[in-house]
């Protein structure tokens, strides 16, 4: 590593860092509602020195280093928002807001890019060209953040981004990493079945709208099975179902609600398609009606294999190959595709899962926490990254 001083500068704000992340666990804000979040954040980085800064949205924040010599431009983007769950953690720094709570490791994230920060920007006469600094709101909820931000211009003139996200399915030490298709696109859809409301004891004088509503489940099944080639990973699934108050009656409307998730843009694409035509089908050989509320969700994220590379080649030289694990897709969703749009980049995974911490539950999970230590490996290699983008021909030549 040209700069061995990064990394003794990492070793010495470790414990910084920890507290940033405790800061942030102990204050969670959900999506588009990280006011406070985001101030700190800000007030953080205008400690540091040197640190163009800017408010792209009121609840995210960007920084730009701009180096004293001239190069390209590397954009760092980090999660900031918490999730509407409530935290069953006792830990002393565990979350004072009821109901929400960092149960995805954004907390570490946001502490982490902070590091990076704070380290980089002492390093204005070295850098060439500009390192940005991305503080993104609302991964959790889409539409998201990261499309707005690229609407405010924040990918304007960028030549590579990356971005971290701590997993609990990957010892604390490992590193994940995987070109092409990481994570699949996500669309939401609700149905919403109409019948005929009646006595439960004179079925012949209603129209049920919940065995209607049994039906257009069951063969919603066969849209993956048999509209979708099998070698393209795919799902829908029902998520849920909604209708009727009493015993003795039939209610009117059933509402079910779901999930459509692909790699492959053109499924999603013709999945509107092909929801429509099934329920309306299965409603009309029952005497019902059914309407379809499609959602597109986030873009399928795909990693550019040139910065895969590039960034398995610095883990390597400083972790050694052992640290590397290659990872499989994925159908979860993530915003951080909205970036890609504009320029190639990686998403790389940084393992935290450490049962003597009780680190080892699920994302998105009451009990869900990072292994600390975990954030040390992420630092390091954000800061490996642009050492190594610093130094090497561009590996997208």
């Amino acid at each position: 590593m040209k700069n061995e001083r990064w990394i003794s500068q990492a070793e010495a704000i470790k414990e910084q860092v920890v507290e940033w992340r405790r800061h942030f666990h102990r204050h969670p804000e959900l999506s588009f509602q990280e006011v406070q979040t985001s101030a700190y954040i800000e007030e953080q980085l205008r400690g540091f020195g040197n640190l163009q800064i800017s408010r792209p949205t009121p609840t995210s924040v960007m920084a730009r280093l701009i180096g004293e010599q001239p190069g390209r431009i590397l954009a760092l983007r980090a999660d900031i928002d918490a999730l509407p769950i409530h935290e069953e953690n006792h830990f002393e720094f565990a979350s004072q807001t009821d109901d929400v709570m960092h149960a995805c490791g954004h907390d570490s994230h946001a502490s982490i890019l902070l590091g990076v920060a704070k380290i980089l920007s002492g390093e204005k006469q070295s850098i060439r060209g500009e390192v940005r600094f991305i503080f993104q709101h609302a991964e959790e909820q889409v539409p998201g953040g990261a499309g707005q931000l690229v609407e405010a211009g924040v990918m304007d003139d960028v030549d590579a981004i990356f971005a971290l996200h701590l997993i609990s399915w990957l010892d604390t030490g490992k590193i994940g990493l995987l070109a092409g298709p990481v994570m699949a696109g996500n669309d939401a859809f609700d149905i919403t079945v109409t019948g005929s409301s009646g006595h439960a004891a004179y079925p012949h004088q209603a129209v049920d709208a919940i065995s209607v509503a049994a039906q257009v489940i069951v063969n919603l099944q066969h849209v993956v099975a048999r509209h979708i080639d099998p070698l393209r990973p795919a799902v829908l699934s029902l998520t849920q179902i909604h209708g009727g108050s009493g015993y003795n009656s039939f209610p009117e409307q059933v509402k079910l609600g779901g999930t459509f998730r692909s790699f492959d843009q053109s499924e999603r694409d013709r999945m509107p398609g092909l929801i429509r035509q099934i329920i309306e089908g299965v409603a009309a050989a029952h005497g019902a009606t059914c309407e379809l509320d499609y959602q597109p969700g986030y873009r399928p994220l795909y990693n550019d294999s040139k910065l895969v590379e590039f960034a398995r080649e610095a883990a390597v030289h400083y972790f050694g190959a052992d640290v590397l694990d290659p990872m499989q897709p994925t159908l979860g969703a993530e915003d951080f595709s909205a970036y890609l749009q504009k320029a190639p980049g990686a998403f790389i995974y940084i393992g935290s899962r450490n049962g003597t911490k009780e680190s080892n539950f699920p994302h998105h999970h009451p009990r869900f926490t990072v292994d600390e230590d975990a954030m040390d490996t992420g630092l390091k290699m954000l800061l490996l990254l642009v050492d190594r983008w610093q130094s090497v021909q561009s590996p997208l030549d």
